[in-house]
């Protein structure tokens, strides 16, 4: 379709390849209709809330900065990531809940203290009883979900065995170029403004990821996350299917473009 194959461009669209894929639409195509004006309107309006340049700048923006994956989804892996670096191993499911734990329970405390600020002095806001256990034991229920798809990602070899996954920010990062081909599909931004946006999507994905495979097992954990509920249903197996797609097919973008 004349779009790009190689170069940054090339590199920030086949970050959302595995959405497009599994979408069945093509993956490089910048100036893309979609299914059509209309269509491409009341899929930003239905999926995302998008009715306007503005709402599509804002929703852009966000996922470009990873503002959409979840906190404590975030929260989590970047424990056992420090836990992985500080004790250079692998690190058990019991104490990686037992250390985020601590570290929320800390957190939570200190919520509830006085700060000095430029403004004098501010109270926290502190958290019930209630309210702490509530958090604690969401937290633990979440590392042991993530254990779970990790563990299936590796029987799958979505995953290479000993290694876990890090950051969830590929989910927003892919959907952030996607979002720039539906902004332009629905005509809230320029050819020149989805391109920045493409380019800016990939070297976001590069700085928190050191190859396809990496991003990939990002990406499809926050998809499962927010959408599976650990059913590995249809949403787990089209992404795997994509995945194996991605990393497999001679023409795929993700064996011509390098990472880096």
């Amino acid at each position: 379709m004349g779009g790009p194959l190689h170069g940054p461009v090339a590199h920030g669209l086949a970050c959302a390849a595995l959405l497009f894929v599994k979408n069945g639409e093509l993956w490089n195509s910048m100036a893309y209709h979609g299914t059509g004006y209309h269509h491409e309107r009341h899929r930003l309006e239905k999926y995302w809330g998008v009715t306007s340049r503005e709402g599509w700048h804002r929703a852009q923006e966000r996922l470009l900065n990873a503002d959409m994956v979840s906190g404590v989804w975030q929260f989590v892996l970047q424990i056992r990531h420090v836990l992985a670096r500080d004790f250079a191993g692998a690190v058990s499911i019991e104490h990686w809940r037992e250390s985020a734990e601590r570290v929320l329970r800390r957190s939570m405390a200190e919520a509830g203290e006085a700060r000095i600020t430029p403004e004098g002095v501010t109270r926290g806001e502190p958290v019930s009883a209630a309210e702490a256990e509530s958090q604690v034991a969401g937290v633990r229920r979440m590392i042991g979900r993530i254990a779970r798809y990790e563990a299936r990602f590796r029987a799958d070899g979505l995953l290479p065995e000993g290694s876990f996954i890090r950051t969830t920010e590929a989910w927003d990062h892919g959907r952030a170029s996607g979002m720039a081909r539906w902004g332009l599909g629905a005509r809230f931004c320029t050819v020149q403004e989805a391109e920045q946006a493409v380019l800016r999507a990939g070297r976001a994905a590069q700085a928190a990821y050191r190859s396809w495979e990496d991003f990939s097992a990002g990406y499809v954990l926050g998809c499962c996350l927010h959408f599976d509920e650990e059913e590995f249903g249809r949403w787990y197996e089209e992404m795997l299917d994509a995945h194996r797609i991605l990393t497999t097919d001679p023409a795929s973008p993700w064996l011509n473009i390098p990472w880096k």
